[in-house]
């Protein structure tokens, strides 16, 4: 098991780079509260309605909004996990995720490769994320192998099996996936069971963290609630993560923004949590800001570094583990 450097440790006469003041960081908190309770979150899912109906929250099945109270985030934020260890198939690439500690992986998805046998610019393959895997692996300083590439060759439909499956049989680090909906990821739960030992044991070491997202602004929509959920059930560790985008879809403001991205994740958590007290949870984020010329996604900008550097300031207000995509 590894724990990795301490990052952004406060001493006398050091450096440190914080976007956000405490004041910041409760004006932003209470400006979450407000949409929270007030404005509401869409929730597209039925039996998500149902979670948030019998935890207490006010559900317009009408309009599928759901409009949750301080007091429900609170606990929420309270009962998942301040620490989260995520395994690898070799205990040896266990990371722990805790206050402060600093970790790399890699970012899918890549939807073309350069062969490297012809030099073809193509479409992905199984057999490419097999051999990608295994490269990945090598490499000592990449700590998680996040999906880094799909396969273009198999039944797009169920595709999560068959990445999943290229990544367990050629990695042994902790592996995190986008599963699609509540029916793969029970397939990709069984699939990772299989490989540790059962499904009570996969609690305990759990192999893969299974990734989904909002749709901004402020939707759960239903395949995000049915991974949402189903992860809780399996005890396994969900990834939430945000992909607004500044000017776009969100608030051209970067507290605007991390207003929206908060409501989306934490929204999330509180259906994750009233599902199951105590499941593992990672607070996400690919939030990034528009180049307003262009409309593209301005992911290597100054201005998405600092929004990132927000969004690791907040999910530590909040006492919870991150994930946070680089430009």
């Amino acid at each position: 098991m590894r724990r990795n450097i301490v990052a952004g440790r406060q001493a006398a006469g050091g450096l440190g780079f914080s976007v956000l003041s405490d004041d910041d960081l409760d004006r932003i908190h209470a400006a979450t509260l407000e949409v929270m309770c007030k404005t509401g979150i869409f929730v597209e899912d039925e039996e998500a309605l149902e979670v948030f109906d019998g935890g207490g929250i006010a559900v317009d099945r009408k309009a599928k909004s759901a409009k949750i109270p301080p007091h429900v985030l609170e606990d929420a934020v309270r009962s998942a996990p301040e620490v989260v260890v995520l395994a690898g198939r070799n205990p040896e690439n266990d990371i722990v995720l805790e206050k402060g500690r600093v970790g790399v992986a890699c970012f899918g998805e890549g939807i073309m490769v350069n062969d490297p046998e012809t030099g073809e610019h193509r479409e992905p393959t199984k057999a490419d994320l097999a051999d990608a895997s295994r490269l990945v692996d090598y490499l000592e300083h990449i700590d998680v192998f996040h999906r880094i590439m799909g396969a273009h060759d198999v039944p797009q439909s169920v595709v999560p099996v068959h990445n999943l499956e290229a990544m367990l049989l050629n990695s042994t680090k902790h592996i995190m996936i986008g599963s699609f909906s509540g029916y793969l990821t029970k397939k990709c739960v069984d699939m990772a069971a299989a490989v540790v030992g059962g499904k009570d044991r996969l609690k305990e070491r759990p192999l893969v963290t299974f990734g989904t997202t909002p749709v901004t602004p402020l939707k759960l929509v239903r395949d995000t609630c049915e991974v949402i959920m189903e992860t809780a059930r399996a005890g396994q560790v969900l990834m939430l993560l945000s992909q607004g985008m500044a000017g776009g879809s969100s608030a051209v403001t970067l507290a605007g923004t991390l207003v929206t991205h908060n409501v989306e994740v934490l929204s999330g958590l509180v259906l994750n949590q009233l599902v199951q007290k105590g499941a593992p949870f990672i607070y996400g984020s690919s939030t990034c800001t528009m180049d307003l010329r262009n409309g593209a996604a301005s992911v290597g900008s100054p201005e998405t570094a600092l929004v990132s550097a927000a969004i690791a300031q907040m999910a530590r207000y909040y006492l919870l583990p991150s994930y946070i995509a680089g430009g």
